[in-house]
């Protein structure tokens, strides 16, 4: 989800998937799988400390890969990374397998595998969950690493001095005795184990911006009834005064000695790994799979964390606003407007607004390259026209660590002439956006329902797209707990904050996508029944709408909608 920040030739990667080769075959190995994640299971990874990335040159968030005792290596990937990794990955070396929606890659990685218990496959145990561990095991024989596969390549590092220190005092939450009070009442576990990061920056109230568009802090952490202990394992300055966290230095990973002495800890198996589940389990006797870990807690929001949520994304708005009206007038004037102007603008825009940093790398993508889901590489070649559709996908952190999201689409100018495709695509994608956050369901309601409601009318005219609908916003920008998607089975509930972004993506000639934020709400006038409340109010792009395809209802809401708009200032003319 970041523009990389290292470049590896085709060469280099040959280089490494023979290393990796020469090993397995030195050890009588079958297959390696290696992993997307960094010690903390984290789906956001600097490449440089992403292995995948060394073994195929694939730079999305999200993948998996094998790389087996001779030939090519393969890398999995959603429909989000089509067309990327066909961009980024040699076919001489690699092979792009994609992932259909109706399947996990994982799902796809095991199918491939089969259930021979003679084939042997290593994994890095230190980055691989405790759950992926053990559906390996169950079909194949596996062989659990920590360290072998970074010491067969050049990591290449980043040096950067870190620090940990508490939230902006002037932003309103709950305080870390406060929630782990919430999070212990009525339960007779002792302890949590928690790795996720932004679980750890939620609880403790506190930042580092260690990793980019981040910011959260590199640790692990035990919850306790009475205080958190983070353990860090890095050179960091930490400046915080909160009585409750305590933060304990460990060497490497053989930490288990400096945990205080409880019996029974809940961890997640989706998100603690191998290496580290073994630690524990020599430091603690009753240890339960509790699923979500503290995400099930800090998913639903508090009133404090919604308003100030709320004021993020009102600033959010502003920026996004801003820049769009800054980029139209400049393709208006003649003057040359470029993809880089474009993402360049935008973190200037989020910077006046008092952003500290953004929440993702932004996605600025003119023409053609608006159809490259998670496109990240804004070219300063690529100017844009007046006839040009542009796709702008960007989120900001402000002082309370939470993140924004928000995806406009619009034209190169406001006078030119909009090609009916276009018109097409952009209202059927408003459709699907109005429709969902339009909805009203009970409590309960799995996020697969509101998916559909989403693809509804775009399916009438042949279309789909190859991601989820929406996912939850925190302290990432992709946080669990709530999910709109074909496999999502997770109950819709009050409090939940979510992204609403269905699209369409034609290579080649364009792509749409619109993206608001909803927080989920009791609705005020139907009892027992819930409904989104957005977060963003920017205008939609007026020259991409054919009214023809709104049902009246839409109609209606639009006009709602942009009335809301102009108040804030936020309505294009």
């Amino acid at each position: 989800m970041g523009k990389s920040n290292i470049q590896l030739s085709v060469a280099e990667i040959e280089r490494n998937i023979a290393s990796i080769q020469g090993y397995m075959k030195e050890n009588n190995l079958d297959l390696y799988h290696v992993s997307s994640f960094d010690e903390y299971l984290n789906e956001y990874v600097p490449m440089s400390n992403c292995l995948r990335y060394y073994v195929t040159g694939f730079s999305g968030s999200v993948a998996e890969a094998l790389v087996p005792v001779s030939g090519r290596a393969k890398v999995y990937v959603d429909g989000r990374y089509y067309e990327q990794a066909d961009l980024e990955v040699d076919p001489k070396i690699v092979e792009v397998v994609k992932v259909p929606g109706n399947i996990s890659l994982f799902q796809n990685l095991i199918q491939d595998l089969g259930d021979d218990q003679k084939t042997k496959l290593a994994y890095n145990s230190n980055r691989t969950s405790l759950k992926m561990s053990q559906k390996l095991s169950e079909l194949v024989t596996t062989v659990p690493l920590n360290g072998v596969f970074e010491s067969l390549i050049e990591l290449k590092k980043d040096d950067k001095k870190l620090k940990i220190f508490d939230v902006d005092s002037s932003v309103s939450s709950s305080s870390t005795v406060e929630k782990i009070n919430r999070i212990f009442n009525s339960s007779d576990l002792d302890a949590y184990f928690v790795t996720a990061l932004d679980s750890i920056a939620w609880i403790t109230n506190c930042l580092g911006y260690h990793l980019p568009f981040q910011s959260a802090f590199q640790a692990k952490a035990l919850v306790t009834k009475e205080k958190v202990y983070c353990l860090i394992d890095q050179e960091i300055e930490v400046n915080s005064k909160n009585d409750f966290v305590e933060f304990v230095k460990i060497s490497g990973s053989d930490y288990a000695a400096k945990l205080p002495k409880v019996n029974k800890v809940a961890y997640d198996a989706s998100a603690i790994s191998k290496s580290d589940f073994d630690q524990i389990s020599s430091s603690f006797s009753q240890l339960s799979d509790s699923p979500g870990g503290l995400i099930s807690f800090h998913c639903l929001k508090e009133k404090s964390e919604i308003k100030n949520m709320e004021e993020n994304f009102k600033r959010g708005d502003q920026a996004i606003f801003k820049t769009i009206k800054w980029f139209k007038q400049k393709v208006e004037s003649g003057e040359e407007a470029t993809e880089l102007d474009l993402y360049n603008r935008t973190s200037e825009e989020y910077a006046k607004q008092g952003a500290v940093s953004q929440s993702f790398n932004t996605i600025a993508g003119v023409g053609a390259n608006g159809s490259i889901i998670h496109y990240g590489g804004s070219e300063e070649k690529v100017i844009a026209k007046g006839t040009d559709m542009i796709l702008l996908d960007s989120g900001g952190y402000f002082e309370d660590g939470f993140a924004t999201d928000t995806t406009r689409t619009f034209m190169g100018s406001d006078t030119a002439e909009v090609d009916p495709k276009m018109k097409e695509i952009y209202t059927l994608t408003l459709k699907g956006t109005l429709q969902c956050q339009h909805a009203v369901f009970p409590p309960g309601t799995k996020g697969c329902v509101l998916d559909g409601l989403a693809r509804a009318s775009m399916r009438q005219f042949g279309y789909d797209y190859n991601h989820g609908t929406g996912h939850g916003v925190g302290v990432n920008v992709h946080e669990g707990g709530v999910r709109l998607s074909p496999l999502s089975v997770v109950p819709m509930k009050e409090g939940q904050v979510c992204s609403i972004e269905p699209g369409i993506y034609i290579p080649g000639f364009g792509g749409v996508r619109i993206e608001n934020i909803a927080i989920v709400e009791k609705h005020p006038d139907f009892e027992g029944m819930l409904r989104f409340r957005p977060l963003v109010y920017i205008g939609y792009e007026k020259q991409l709408i054919d009214e023809s395809l709104l049902t009246s209802e839409e109609k209606n809401w639009l006009i709602d909608y942009h009335k809301e708009c102009e108040k804030r200032g936020t309505l294009f003319s």
